[in-house]
């Protein structure tokens, strides 16, 4: 009876241990078995992994920081949201938004959050020197400064829509990897007839901005915002006959981003007896 028992007892270990043997096979550890492809470190996916050639395999580019990010995206149409500026002066849309611009490419500015953007931190950022001349260059189409030893252009554009799609602009370069974490500067130049006084600048952008009128501060907008128009207004101010100079800095971190503008009178009826030019 002993000697049935443990040969028994020899037939399940042995059993056990070849039914073992075959589910380790079939079902390695998560990773792979080890020293074969598909080891922590090996370079092959580990278990958890997507499929090759499954839905959502590639990974998407993040907008938040601290997260992967992509180095390269494809080149999107600018049409849709831009046109070439032309020669021809343009006037302010029917509600009195300013669309022609020249924007300068994005600077690289990574935050990893909006919720930065206190007014003293805005001042201290904006205070400093990007390029020569940032708050009294006036430039054209083209132009190319210096920032950080990298060569940035000016484009001369009109926005097709009353928001100016930072964004979209930033997207439609070439090497277009600065999209998210930027600082994007902006001039326009409002042409008058005669002096027109006691006008408010009103603006709204995504996230925070700064904006001068004739090399004065008019506007600041700080902390995390959405893009809303009239979401900041300046004081009473003349647009003096002649040539008036606006020009604006957006910065944003992970997220999309874009601005609005326009004149509006003492009543907040929009202002619309100028022309915009680029120079």
């Amino acid at each position: 009876m002993n000697r049935r028992k443990s040969l028994i007892s020899a037939m399940s270990v042995l059993l056990a241990f070849g039914l073992g043997q075959n589910a380790f096979a079939q079902f390695p550890p998560m990773g792979g078995m080890p020293g074969q492809p598909g080891q922590p470190g090996q370079g092959a996916p580990s278990a958890q992994a997507r499929p090759q050639g499954a839905p959502g395999a590639q990974a998407r580019p993040q907008g938040g920081f601290g997260m992967r990010q992509a180095t390269s995206f494809a080149k999107t149409d600018i049409t849709p949201y831009f046109s070439p500026a032309t020669a021809k002066p343009a006037a302010p849309d029917k509600e009195g938004f300013i669309r022609r611009w020249t924007l300068l490419e994005p600077i690289a500015k990574p935050n990893g959050s909006n919720t930065v953007f206190t007014d003293s931190y805005l001042r201290t950022e904006f205070g400093k020197s990007y390029f020569t001349n940032q708050l009294s260059i006036i430039p054209k189409d083209g132009d190319i400064v210096k920032v950080d030893g990298n060569e940035l252009k000016w484009h001369a554009l009109d926005s097709k829509l009353y928001n100016v799609k930072l964004f979209r602009f930033a997207t439609s370069l070439a090497d277009n990897a600065t999209r998210y974490g930027i600082l994007c500067w902006g001039v326009t130049v409002i042409n008058c007839e005669e002096d027109i006084e006691n006008v408010r600048l009103s603006v709204g952008s995504n996230s925070a901005s700064m904006w001068w009128v004739n090399g004065e501060e008019a506007v600041i907008l700080s902390g995390d915002r959405r893009m809303v128009a009239d979401d900041g207004t300046s004081k009473r101010l003349t647009l003096k006959k002649g040539k008036n100079v606006v020009r604006c800095v957006v910065i944003n971190g992970p997220g999309m981003s874009d601005f609005c503008a326009r004149f509006v009178d003492e009543n907040g009826q929009p202002v619309k007896n100028y022309t915009i030019t680029n120079e």
